[in-house]
């Protein structure tokens, strides 16, 4: 039934009713027609959902708003963070392209051999024997070891036609110095007179190092040009990596290079891990005959030997090496037993200059050995008597950039 049924229903009914009972008359339809509509909701709107008691709404926040249930869970911000501030650019000049600054620091490595005065290495040193000292200024020594590797050496020998005793001499050490190989060394063998002559290239064969000298039986010229020998050798040994050795046979006197001594001296001390040890030949000649002369009426005067050794010494000293001046072929065997010690067994120390300029000039080294409460280091023998020590290393070197 509609509420304008009702109102129909009702109004013939009107003229005959009081004011009072009008208004109750009104009043009660007015019930009848909201009572379907009440009906209606709550037959829609059921008290149990399932069997469970009905929950309340949930609110705004996302969660209910009545004691019952989870605690009330924050509304999710949709909103997307701010983007984070650009970082500060780098003002850039006009005209000039992005780059990086890297600096290297260089890094000198020094052999050194101490030995006592006979010849004998001295082991058991630790880093804290040893004091290094550039231009006057100690360095810090950053790595310290003691090596014991094969070596890699070129035999240089002077094979001219001068004498017959010097020709003797200078096969006899070249042999000596053969027979103290080991299996993993790697040897290269040259003589020299009027030009440097390249007999067999680095080789771990001990045979072909025999062979190479058997060939050294008749001199083609007299004249021993040792500087330019020198020079060629060391300028080949520049591309040979790591510490290289050049066992130098000689009279020491050079006839008619065209190298000066300065350049040579030069060349040597640009030219980095090469140590030269010079073995003079010829020492029982010029011991006999004072002024002993040479093939093809070229004659030489003692002060040229004389000045000879002093340059070996020089080279020898500048390189971290030895000279050597045996006067018996005895000595050979011996001479080359001190070499293979030395060079099998030395200290390396390297560090880091507190000069880290490389402007070519040449700075010079001294190292110091002493005890580990800084005083004078005293080595005794088996008898138990204080042997004298000798350090050897190279005098300095040259501060230049490298090109890898």
């Amino acid at each position: 039934m509609s509420f304008t049924r009702k109102v129909v229903t009702l109004r013939p009914h009107f003229q005959n009713l009081s004011v009072l009972q009008l208004a109750v008359a009104l009043l009660l339809a007015l019930i009848l027609a909201t009572s379907p509509a009440l009906a209606q909701d709550q037959s829609q709107s059921p008290s149990q959902d399932n069997g469970k008691p009905k929950q309340d709404a949930p609110s705004e926040a996302g969660g209910p708003t009545g004691g019952v249930g989870p605690y009330t869970i924050p509304k999710r911000n949709t909103e997307a963070p701010p983007p984070p501030p650009p970082p500060p650019s780098t003002p850039k000049v006009e005209g000039l392209p992005d780059y990086s600054i890297k600096v290297n620091v260089p890094l000198v490595n020094v052999d050194v051999m101490v030995t006592t005065k006979s010849g004998q290495f001295v082991p058991g040193l630790k880093k804290d024997n040893f004091r290094l000292f550039e231009d006057g200024s100690q360095q810090q020594i950053t790595n310290f070891n003691v090596s014991k590797a094969p070596i890699t050496a070129v035999l240089l020998v002077e094979f001219a036609s001068t004498n017959y005793s010097f020709m003797i001499d200078a096969l006899r050490a070249s042999y000596a110095f053969a027979n103290s190989l080991q299996k993993d060394d790697w040897v290269a063998v040259s003589y020299y007179d009027m030009l440097p002559h390249i007999l067999v290239d680095f080789t771990q064969d001990k045979r072909a190092v025999y062979g190479a000298l058997n060939e050294l039986r008749i001199p083609g010229f007299s004249e021993t040009n040792l500087f330019d020998a020198l020079y060629d050798t060391l300028d080949r040994m520049d591309r040979v990596e790591g510490k290289k050795y050049i066992i130098l046979i000689t009279t020491g006197v050079d006839t008619f290079s065209r190298l000066t001594l300065d350049k040579i001296t030069k060349k040597i001390k640009d030219t980095k891990d090469v140590t030269i040890f010079p073995i003079s030949v010829g020492q029982i000649a010029r011991i006999m005959h004072p002024a002993p002369r040479r093939g093809m009426g070229i004659p030489v005067d003692e002060m040229s030997y004389l000045q000879a050794d002093n340059e070996m010494r020089t080279f020898a000293a500048m390189t971290g090496g030895r000279a050597y001046f045996p006067r018996f072929p005895a000595e050979y065997g011996e001479d080359f037993q001190d070499i293979g010690n030395d060079i099998r067994n030395q200290y390396s120390l390297s560090y880091h200059p507190t000069n880290s300029k490389l402007d070519g000039t040449y700075r010079k080294l001294k190292v110091q050995v002493v005890a580990p409460d800084g005083g004078p280091l005293k080595v005794k023998d088996q008898k138990g008597k204080e042997q004298k020590i000798e350090v050897v290393s190279r005098d300095g070197y040259t501060a230049k950039h490298t090109v890898d």
